[in-house]
């Protein structure tokens, strides 16, 4: 799968291959996977959206997703949900059938009202994969909003808003199905879990430590460690961490800048503790680990 050559900037486009920015608050854009990928091997490279989310649909086929540098199968039905910001590339097996939707925050909101943020917490917290059950509502439903995108009939927009919310709901029922049979408890639990996620992507550069998690989330750091412990595997600390870790992951492949710089940007005081740190967690030196890219993409 293409990358950028390490160093080099995270290619940005509001569509792939289009530079650009998007000057209508409410865009929206539908486009089968076959118009695009097709035109560059079924190839679509690393790159990011800035502003903009994204749902991959697909409907038949599969292929490869990497989303934040993860790398992954997948085989349809299946969506690919993608925040705003998120690095990700695909390859998709020649032949795939489905689409891609791509819409602003408040094309997400739109006629969706209260629902907007439940889309955005359920779809659009983190990057994910999202199994479904069965193609077909969602196929019918993405065929009419394609139709209405390229026609220009009364209530044009008005449909189109109907129809994201649609199909958004779908998703997020597909989504939350495992949740809807959880107990009262359990769904308690997962969405203090959400929250704690939230809070650490918020804050995760000013390296807040668990107490001060807790207590924004009004609860003890034992209850915040059990419940990491229970839903991730992982203490909470072990979490604050996995995120920072990630984000010098991705400065470190993709930002032109020296290693101490980048120590800054994550909030470390010192470069030397920055380097303790990555090497502790990784195995290599934030250095090191930038020259195994270079070596892995000659």
């Amino acid at each position: 799968m293409q990358q950028p050559a390490p160093g080099a900037a995270i290619p940005r486009f509001f569509l792939y291959g289009d530079a650009g920015t998007v000057a209508d608050a409410e865009f929206f854009h539908i486009e089968d996977i076959r118009s695009r990928s097709e035109r560059y091997d079924w190839e679509i490279g690393t790159h990011t959206h800035p502003g903009l989310y994204q749902v991959v649909f697909f409907l038949d086929g599969g292929g490869e997703l990497t989303l934040d540098g993860r790398r992954s199968a997948v085989t349809a039905p299946l969506a690919a949900a993608i925040p705003p910001g998120v690095v990700h590339a695909f390859r998709f097996t020649p032949g795939t059938h489905g689409y891609v939707l791509t819409l602003t925050a408040a094309m997400l909101s739109g006629e969706a009202g209260n629902a907007g943020r439940m889309f955005e917490d359920v779809l659009f917290r983190q990057p994910q994969a999202i199994p479904l059950e069965s193609a077909a509502p969602m196929a019918a439903l993405l065929e009419q909003l394609q139709a209405e995108f390229h026609e220009d009939a009364a209530g044009r927009a008005k449909m189109v808003e109907w129809l994201v919310c649609a199909l958004l709901m779908l998703l997020a029922r597909s989504r939350l199905q495992a949740a809807d049979a959880a107990t009262p408890a359990d769904r308690a639990r997962h969405e203090l879990f959400a929250r704690f996620r939230a809070l650490v992507e918020a804050h995760y550069t000013e390296h807040w430590l668990v107490p001060r998690y807790a207590e924004a989330l009004h609860t003890t750091e034992s209850t915040l460690n059990r419940l990491c412990q229970a839903v991730a595997g992982r203490s909470a600390f072990e979490l604050t961490q996995d995120r920072l870790l990630l984000e010098a992951r991705r400065k470190l492949i993709y930002i032109a800048a020296p290693v101490s710089r980048i120590a800054y940007e994550l909030g470390f005081q010192d470069p030397a503790y920055f380097c303790r740190f990555f090497r502790r967690r990784t195995g290599l030196t934030p250095s090191a680990f930038r020259r195994q890219g270079v070596e892995g993409e000659a």
